[in-house]
């Protein structure tokens, strides 16, 4: 098994962006600003250890990248630590992941020992000196088995668990039992059959201020769209999210090729983030890549082809329809940046995308490849209702699902806790 551990493997801090929460004042109102600055007032000093398997690539990195500077500018003393470790580790935690969402997985004893002795390894490496420790998903949950604890350990949850392969839940009680909490996106993921101590409900959010979803000047506009290489002035529908299993690209593509029967000139874009704890992304990209086949409108990118938050911005918002076709979805950030640009979104009937999408208001929700073309088509077709949808999605993001309510569900947790 040492074999496996090619190099040295422990906990790196992540570097973070200055943010300040005064900036988002005028978006979120005096009353919420004031609130979450009242909650921060009693919390003044406390430290904050945030652990998870990537600084970059994903919904939880964005998370963090939001919430961990937010927290420090509001008076704690925040910091955000990742895994370290060889490729098959990341190929166990994603075979485990696939199992919390419902694949039937087969976990051996070595691939056991292995997720085991890497995060071993990792927290000899980890002191807890800390008020509170947040460890995020599969990948680093032994850690509480593994420190000594002095602090409050939580376990954040950002998978879907409705229906967990028994050995991959199984793997994981005895450490989700360990922790003093765990936070949940939806009350359907709170485990049946695992002792949870404290379970806490707390829907992910984005950032409005973030280069993915803030304001974009028109010479950034124009500076995107002259490299992006696909037509702005016919119609668009995009898919963004990573090359994974449960985003279902092919069947993206699928429908894609069922609404070019109604919309000759539809073009398609499929948007991913080739994320270091995911070794199946290439894999999928590949799939994606041979099932479009020739087809010019079809356009794959990535991160690693020049694609950052900006251009996802600015390709969002060139949107007519955008899709989250998951088959499961913890939450999907995808979802809530599209609203906020006011593009109406046609989702899988996945508990995180129903959580976002008020049927037949926001967007709509789909079980199958013909019905995801049967209502992007609707949509293609009805600019006003298009607008419409887009409006009521906004507004809805704008009261639920911003990264200033994520942060005041932190700050009454830790409240809770240290009570």
């Amino acid at each position: 098994m040492d074999g496996l551990l090619s190099g040295r493997a422990i906990v790196d801090e992540v570097e973070v962006v200055e943010k300040r929460l005064s900036d988002y004042r005028e978006i979120i109102g005096q009353a919420a600003h004031a609130e979450i600055l009242a909650l921060a007032s009693k919390l003044k000093g406390k430290r904050v250890a945030h652990v998870n398997a990537t600084p970059y690539g994903g919904g939880v990195a964005e998370l963090l990248h939001s919430v961990v500077p937010l927290l420090r500018d509001v008076g704690l003393d925040a910091h955000w630590f990742v895994l370290s470790g060889p490729k098959t580790f990341f190929e166990i935690t994603k075979t485990l992941h696939n199992g919390l969402q419902g694949a039937a997985i087969s976990l051996t004893p070595e691939m056991i020992a292995t997720y085991r002795h890497v995060n071993e390894t990792n927290a000899a490496g980890f002191q807890d000196d800390y008020d509170f420790v947040v460890v995020h998903d599969p990948q680093p949950a032994p850690f509480v088995d593994l420190c000594e604890r002095k602090a409050r350990w939580i376990w954040r949850c950002h998978l879907d668990l409705t229906v967990p392969d028994p050995s991959a839940i199984g793997l994981l009680s005895p450490y989700i039992s360990a922790y003093d909490a765990s936070i949940f996106s939806a009350d359907a993921y709170v485990p049946s059959g695992v002792f949870v101590r404290k379970a806490f409900i707390a829907p992910p959010a984005i950032d409005p201020l973030s280069p993915k979803n803030r304001s974009v000047a028109e010479e950034e506009r124009h500076s995107v769209l002259s490299r992006s290489g696909f037509d702005p002035g016919r119609p668009v529908i995009s898919q963004v999210g990573r090359f994974d299993p449960w985003k279902d690209p092919l069947g993206v593509i699928d429908a894609y090729r069922i609404v070019k029967k109604e919309f000759p000139s539809v073009q398609l874009l499929l948007i991913g983030s080739m994320a270091r704890d995911d070794p199946e992304g290439w894999l999928w990209f590949e799939r994606a890549a041979r099932h479009a086949g020739e087809d010019p409108d079809v356009h794959l990118l990535t991160d690693l082809r020049g694609v950052g938050a900006l251009e996802v911005n600015v390709l969002q918002r060139e949107t007519d329809v955008a899709l989250a076709k998951s088959l499961r979805e913890g939450f999907g950030l995808i979802v809530s940046e599209s609203l906020w640009k006011r593009v109406p979104v046609v989702g899988g009937n996945a508990t995180g995308i129903a959580m976002q999408i008020r049927d037949g208001r926001d967007g709509y929700l789909v079980s199958t490849v013909e019905e995801a073309a049967a209502r992007t088509v609707e949509l293609l077709r009805d600019e006003k209702r298009r607008k419409a949808m887009g409006k009521s999605g906004r507004e809805r993001v704008h009261t639920h699902f911003l990264i200033t309510r994520y942060l005041r569900d932190y700050l009454r947790l830790f409240q809770q806790l240290a009570a």
